[in-house]
């Protein structure tokens, strides 16, 4: 497996606090990394780091070789990163509809390229009346849309019923198997139906713990 994007012993200062303590992170194309832990544990902080929406004190990031730790979170948004957050992922003030467009501009009408059909009826409400789990299939639809190199999502289930949940997972898994795509997925437990040859990295402390396969942190 070739690696698509990797934080070379990075390190992250908030203030007088180390949030990532020399972290070496490869993430293949083609695959689903999972980034394992609890809160504190420095998932949310690799994933920043990587986007660019957090900048290193030590160490750099690598995209296909290249160093990019100098790189805005805009240019790597421009040459295929999709980060998704955990808050604020949706612009509240703009409809459903606008915000698709703006996940996939000139994409035609939003309704026919939208992920998740729930989202139809909703296109012309603002983004900011919705449940936690309706802004949470606004926010992931710029993943699925926007066919990314590279996409970052913290808590991609957050809010949502366990039907609609399984079936982000799927389309997630579908980014990495069918279009290439490195997936990294920061979660507080593996979650179900992860295709083979996904990856897990458990963090502590914003720390590498261990690394293996799904199966082994069920």
């Amino acid at each position: 497996m070739s690696v698509e994007i990797a934080l070379r012993a990075a390190r992250v200062r908030y203030g007088p606090l180390e949030a990532l303590h020399g972290l070496d992170l490869p993430v293949p194309a083609g695959t689903v990394t999972v980034l394992l832990g609890r809160n504190g544990a420095g998932r949310t902080t690799a994933l920043r780091a990587l986007a660019g929406t957090v900048g290193l004190s030590a160490g750099r990031v690598e995209w296909r070789g290249a160093d990019v730790t100098r790189l805005s979170a805009h240019a790597r948004a421009r040459r295929g990163l999709c980060f998704v957050p955990d808050l604020r992922a949706v612009y509240a003030g703009l409809t459903v509809a606008e915000n698709l467009a703006l996940a996939a501009p000139g994409a035609g009408a939003p309704d026919a390229g939208a992920p998740y059909p729930e989202l139809v009826p909703l296109l012309s409400r603002t983004a900011g009346t919705l449940s936690g789990g309706e802004r949470r299939m606004v926010a992931l639809s710029r993943a699925f849309l926007t066919r990314a190199r590279v996409v970052l999502v913290d808590e991609p289930s957050l809010g949502m019923a366990p039907p609609v949940a399984a079936r982000t997972y799927r389309m997630l898994a579908a980014l990495a198997a069918e279009h290439g795509a490195a997936v990294v997925l920061a979660e507080q437990r593996v979650p179900d139906g992860l295709p083979p040859g996904s990856l897990v990295h458990e963090l502590r402390r914003g720390s590498r713990a261990s690394s293996g396969e799904p199966a082994e942190y069920v």
